[in-house]
C-alpha cells in the first residue's frame, strides 16, 4: 500500500510541474509574441533615413504628376530594403493596428511568420497575394489574426460600437507611391462559407471589379451588412480597402471593415 501511494505521489508530482512547465512555456511565448508585435508596430517610428540621400522630384508632364514622398513613404521605402515583401504600412489612429503590410505568394506564409520571414503564431499583416499594384486592382483585401493579446488585428472589433468609428472613421495607408487616408463606409459580421451555400456575400473573393455592376454589388453588399450605417459610400472608380479578421459571433466567423480613398 505504502508503494501504491509513492506511486501515486510520485506521478501526481510529476503531472503538476508538467502543467507547471506548459504554463509558463504559453506565457512565455505569449509575452514574446506580444514583445515582436509592439516591435513591429514601432518600426516606422524607430526607421531612419538620410535625406541628404534621398533625391525628390516634383515634375509634372500632361496628366503625370509625381508628389513629393511623404517622411512615412521614405522610412518605408527604407523598410523594403529588409524585406521586398513588405508593400504598405497601415494605421488607425489610437489603437494598436500601426503595421507594416507584407505580401506573399500565397495567403498562408504570413499568417505564421512577421515581418522578418520568422516563424510567429502571431503572423502579420498581409495583402492578399491576388491584388496588382501593376493595375492597380480594385480592391486592397488585407488580412491579419485577432491576438487575445491585442494585438495584429485584434482592435477591428472596437468597430462593433458605432461610438468607437465616430472616433475613428479613417484608416491611413500608405505606400511607396503615396500616402492615402480612407474613409470607413461599412463594418460588419460575416462567415466563411461552404461552397453549397447559394446567395450569400463572399466579400474575400472580391479584388478586381470586372465590370461597373460587380463593383457597385460589393458596395451595396457591403453597405446592407453594416452594423450601423456611417453615411458614407463608394462610387465605380473609388479604390477600396478591406480590413479582415477572425471573429467568434459563430463557426468560422468573421469581422469586416470596408473603406475607400479619401478624395
Amino acid at each position: 500500500m505504502k508503494n501504491l501511494k509513492k506511486i501515486f505521489y510520485s506521478v501526481s508530482y510529476i503531472a503538476l510541474m508538467l502543467t507547471i512547465f506548459c504554463a509558463e512555456l504559453y506565457i512565455a511565448e505569449y509575452l514574446y509574441d506580444m514583445y515582436k508585435a509592439k516591435k513591429q508596430s514601432n518600426l516606422l517610428n524607430e526607421t531612419i533615413i538620410d535625406r541628404n540621400e534621398v533625391i525628390i522630384e516634383n515634375t509634372t508632364d500632361d496628366n503625370l504628376i509625381n508628389p513629393v514622398k511623404t517622411e512615412r513613404m521614405l522610412k518605408l521605402e527604407e523598410l523594403q530594403k529588409g524585406n521586398s515583401d513588405i508593400v504598405a504600412w497601415i494605421e488607425i489612429e489610437n489603437t494598436n493596428i500601426n503595421y507594416p503590410v507584407l505580401q506573399g505568394n500565397d495567403n498562408s506564409f504570413y499568417m505564421n511568420h512577421n515581418y522578418e520571414k520568422r516563424s510567429s503564431s502571431s503572423g502579420a499583416i498581409f495583402l492578399d497575394k491576388d491584388y496588382s499594384f501593376e493595375l492597380p486592382s480594385t480592391n486592397l483585401l488585407i488580412y491579419g489574426h485577432n491576438m487575445k493579446n491585442g494585438t495584429m488585428f485584434r482592435d477591428l472589433l472596437k468597430y462593433e460600437k458605432k461610438s468607437f468609428f465616430d472616433e475613428h472613421p479613417t484608416i491611413r495607408f500608405t505606400t511607396n507611391k503615396e500616402d492615402a487616408v480612407y474613409d470607413i463606409i461599412a463594418v460588419f459580421k460575416s462567415k466563411v462559407y461552404y461552397k453549397s451555400e447559394k446567395d450569400v456575400f463572399r466579400y474575400y473573393y472580391f479584388i478586381n471589379a470586372t465590370n461597373e455592376q460587380e463593383y457597385n454589388e460589393y458596395v451595396e453588399n457591403a453597405k446592407k451588412a453594416s452594423l450601423y450605417d456611417t453615411s458614407k459610400t463608394a462610387n465605380y472608380g473609388d479604390s477600396l480597402l478591406t480590413l479582415s479578421t477572425c471573429a467568434y459571433h459563430t463557426k468560422d466567423g468573421r469581422f469586416v471593415v470596408v473603406a475607400r480613398k479619401a478624395e
